[in-house]
């Protein structure tokens, strides 16, 4: 898949020591295995992500779910199928309310699931190690071209403070309460009709087309009232939720821009001060960090600095495959910034921010749902792209639970790699934190690794299989590592990636 035959390139970092869990408390209750990718093809962040690994930032790591405390599952929707539920059609009528009106809710509905982004920085749960990306990059491995950055201030705390106060005042909405006052000139005209009812309107605009048609074709025959065959009446579908016809004079304007995560783009050079400084605000708010914890620093390496590969294949999608940023500017001023991965086969959720003011209007959700409906565009674009995931499901923590409400989604089994129907998941995960989900105990990974010696290695900027490198190497043996290195990732991805060995 990847051009110019480049190949994945990543240091194994292990991960037999246990971490503090974000969700339980346990402090040694959490493991994962870790790999620091210095790049990485679209294709083969694609099979590792369906053989469970996950990434931040540039750190791609995998729980240990027969080990950790809280088993994550990864979790897929089926966007093709996706219908949006009675909260999620809430949800996107309160939307249409607040632009059509500023009746902005205040505080964080009930509706919505707590904490509302995708994943919280680092998983939530600490699994990211204290790497330091700085000792890893000083290895012999040539780091690919990258991209650079903008100057970060000297003084981190100063600076996002700073930023969030410009924030703040770039988004004049902000901190209105829960009703915002209509522009001069607009509102009730005593010399209009009241208004009517959406359904009204459009069953009047049906009759109409139907009267004109039979006009057209010379027929005289009286119309009949609808039919009430439940297929007339087909229930709205996500994407006239979404794109549902609004009054010609909107209170507000809300437009999604998609940018690629790179300082070469004039969009997401131009809008980065702003992402940043909203990136800060949110965290402060809603998750209690510092402002040294949420510094430019740690937004640039954990948001924008992607391994993966940008990629435009003849059968992709037209935006290409790689890392985004779906922004969400609200008249002008940024309020929520969706971070995404577009890979061969899913739209893959990484984070979501937003404005703290805004939480009453459910961006979490409402986010996840365009995302949905961005998933069925590539689709048309891209047939084999037709899957939408949402990172790791964690049944034992019922405020991750919300996750299998985006139906119908799938789990993938831990053993198998092989993904199983959510409904038949939760019997098995009510009765225990980790289980097999495939039902067939014959059942086996089908990647699994058989062959040690294809693993690929690069030592010294030479492209080798293991078998090769180990007679080469000099010192104790490393096979137990690179046996476990290659066990995770399965036989197909090992014989691909670069697995870098000084």
């Amino acid at each position: 898949m990847a051009t110019g035959g480049s190949h994945s390139i990543v240091e194994y970092l292990g991960g037999d020591d246990g971490h503090r869990c974000g969700y339980c408390k346990n402090k040694k209750g959490n493991f994962s295995h870790g790999m620091w990718s210095h790049v990485m093809t679209v294709q083969d962040y694609q099979d590792l992500i369906d053989r469970g690994w996950r990434r931040s930032g540039k750190y791609v790591y995998k729980p240990a779910m027969n080990k950790t405390c809280c088993p994550q599952y990864t979790i897929r929707c089926h966007a093709l199928n996706f219908h949006p539920s009675k909260t999620h059609k809430k949800i996107l009528k309160r939307m249409k309310k607040f632009l059509s009106n500023g009746e902005l809710p205040l505080g964080q509905p009930q509706d919505a699931c707590g904490g509302e982004p995708m994943e919280k920085m680092l998983e939530e749960d600490g699994s990211v190690p204290p790497v330091d990306p700085a000792i890893v990059q000083r290895s012999e491995v040539e780091p690919p071209v990258g991209h650079s950055s903008p100057e970060e201030s000297r003084d981190g705390k100063a600076a996002v403070l700073d930023a969030s106060k410009a924030a703040a005042a770039e988004c004049p909405l902000a901190g209105k309460g829960s009703r915002i006052p209509p522009k001069a000139g607009v509102g009730a005209d005593p010399s209009r009709p009241p208004c009517r009812k959406a359904k009204d309107i459009r069953k009047a605009r049906r009759l109409q087309k139907e009267h004109q048609k039979q006009e057209h074709g010379g027929v005289a025959t009286t119309l009949n009232p609808a039919p009430s065959n439940p297929t007339y009446n087909q229930a709205k579908g996500l994407e006239e939720f979404i794109s549902d016809l609004l009054p010609d004079d909107l209170l507000h304007n809300l437009e999604v821009r998609l940018v690629p995560v790179s300082f070469e783009d004039p969009g997401f050079l131009a809008s980065y001060k702003q992402s940043a400084a909203l990136f800060a605000r949110y965290q402060m708010a809603t998750h209690g960090d510092s402002p040294f914890e949420c510094e430019e620093g740690q937004f640039k390496r954990f948001l924008c600095d992607s391994p993966l590969e940008a990629e435009t294949p003849p059968d992709g999608p037209n935006v290409g495959y790689g890392s985004f940023h779906q922004q969400y500017w609200l008249d002008g001023c940024l309020i929520a910034v969706g971070v995404i991965d577009i890979l061969p086969r899913c739209v893959s959720s990484v984070y979501l921010y937003y404005h703290p003011d805004f939480a009453g209007l459910s961006l979490g959700t409402y986010s996840a749902l365009r995302e949905i409906a961005f998933t069925r565009q590539l689709h048309k674009q891209s047939p084999k792209l037709a899957y939408y995931y949402l990172g790791f499901y964690i049944h034992s923590c019922p405020k991750m639970r919300y996750k299998g409400q985006y139906r119908p989604s799938d789990l993938l089994c831990p053993e198998t790699y092989t993904w199983v129907p959510i409904e038949r998941c939760i019997p098995w995960l009510d009765t225990s934190p980790y289980a097999r989900l495939a039902e067939d105990n014959q059942a086996g990974d089908a990647v699994a690794l058989r062959n040690l010696g294809k693993t690929l290695v690069l030592h010294r900027r030479a492209i080798m299989p293991y078998t090769t490198y180990i007679q080469k190497r000099k010192g104790p043996t490393d096979e137990k590592e690179v046996q476990q290195y290659a066990s995770l990732v399965g036989q197909t991805c090992a014989e691909r990636i670069l697995l870098y060995r000084a």
